[in-house]
């Protein structure tokens, strides 16, 4: 099949590591259908065509696309650029898409729905996502209950929802979970990649990147430890198995 694309956007090598290793597993994918490219080593080319993959999944990073450019870290700043810059060839292309976390900041901002720190962040640790109506014939939530344990732990969110976009999940105290644009665009706000073990190993690295304060570390490494996340990690495998391609 046509490989998949994974863009990741976190800058420390650990944690990109792990996040890769992540998304193959949930995604039951393997090296040869993949193709992986860190943005904070490579630069995007601007002349590299979507449609060579069976679709695009980008992870998350420490980065909001809601901060003013003038506090920008720099990397951070041309990470976000690279990406942004490629958004519009992928659904002009109908590409599939799946962005999780940073990423669905990354669609909100290119849908041109308000994305912003100032209603729905969430600390980091387990959620419940619960289907709504819409989500009832999704490809991506087949197989999945009404309601189910996410991991989660952002700054930023959609503060509504892109025109015409489909909303499938929803949280408690960020409503927007988990979106569809068309038929083959997605985004979570969670990680559906993430164990607790992954989220041990972030929590470690981003300690001080103002998620949370730094005596909480253990505690939310804690809180995290037992979250059965296997059911928000199916929506990576459906995605795969519902856009693998020839």
């Amino acid at each position: 099949m046509k490989p998949f694309l994974i863009l990741q956007l976190r800058p420390e090598d650990e944690a990109a590591d792990e996040e890769f290793c992540a998304i193959m597993n949930r995604a039951e994918l393997s090296p040869e259908h993949v193709t992986r490219i860190r943005l904070d080593q490579t630069r995007l080319d601007p002349q590299l065509d979507p449609a060579r993959f069976s679709g695009v999944i980008v992870g998350g990073g420490p980065g909001c696309v809601s901060d003013p450019p003038d506090t920008k870290d720099p990397l951070e700043a041309r990470i976000e650029a690279d990406i942004l810059g490629m958004m519009p060839r992928i659904l002009d292309a109908n590409v599939p898409f799946l962005g999780c976390c940073y990423g669905i900041g990354i669609l909100g901002r290119t849908l041109g729905a308000r994305v912003s720190k100032a209603h729905y962040g969430e600390p980091i640790g387990p959620i419940i996502c619960t289907r709504r109506p819409e989500a009832t014939d999704d490809p991506l939530l087949r197989g999945l209950p009404e309601h189910f344990t996410a991991l989660v732990g952002h700054k930023e969110a959609l503060d509504e929802l892109p025109r015409g976009a489909v909303h499938l999940l929803e949280g408690a105290r960020c409503p927007i979970q988990m979106l569809r644009a068309g038929d083959r665009v997605y985004a979570t706000q969670f990680h559906p990649e993430a164990t607790g073990d992954s989220f041990a190993l972030r929590i470690r690295i981003y300690r001080n990147k103002g998620y949370f304060h730094p005596d909480e570390a253990e505690a939310l490494i804690a809180r995290s430890a037992g979250a059965a996340t296997e059911h928000s990690g199916r929506i990576l495998a459906n995605f795969v198995h519902h856009f693998a391609r020839p």
